[in-house]
């Protein structure tokens, strides 16, 4: 066998050499086919692999018993079958609180939010230049800003005991 740069020359026929070998030793080879080749007495004799004897293959084959793993429901019944958490009780959450209604605060924050935007996105809409449209954009959102900030409670709402820990 002459071998080139990569490997040998003739690859077709390194293969064929490599496949008479096996077969030669027995493998590849239907069970049939290796009792009926003739046997000389030379070393191919003594690798002759042994008889086994045939087993018809099943007619029904049962279907397996579950393992351990699946605790004893087979894959179908888990992923098709209705869930068994829906036959409980369910939790039904009680309907939220209405939202508190806004107070006048609320609005002015909200116009003075909504007049710093305009103002700087869009001065000559309303007839002022950007020189005095954008201070008085800017004054208007940190006014907004500010006030919005202000009313943020801090602390226990009204009522509540400061020295009785936590509550839900």
């Amino acid at each position: 066998m002459s071998r080139g740069k990569d490997g040998p020359e003739d690859v077709d026929a390194t293969f064929a050499e490599i496949v008479a070998d096996l077969r030669a030793d027995g493998f590849g080879l239907p069970e049939d086919d290796t009792a009926d080749t003739p046997q000389t007495g030379t070393a191919t004799e003594s690798r002759k692999t042994p008889e086994r004897p045939v087993e018809p293959p099943a007619a029904d084959p049962a279907p397996p018993e579950p393992g351990w793993r699946s605790g004893g429901t087979s894959w179908d019944t888990t992923m098709f079958s209705d869930d068994p958490a829906d036959d409980d009780e369910h939790y039904i959450p009680p309907e939220p609180p209405p939202l508190p209604r806004p107070k006048m605060g609320a609005f002015l924050i909200l116009l003075l939010f909504l007049a710093g935007l305009f103002l700087l996105i869009l001065p000559g809409a309303i007839g002022v230049g950007p020189t005095v449209a954008t201070p008085l954009g800017i004054l208007a959102l940190a006014t907004a800003i500010a006030l919005l900030l202000l009313r943020v409670r801090q602390g226990p709402p009204p009522g509540a005991d400061p020295s009785n820990g936590a509550q839900v």
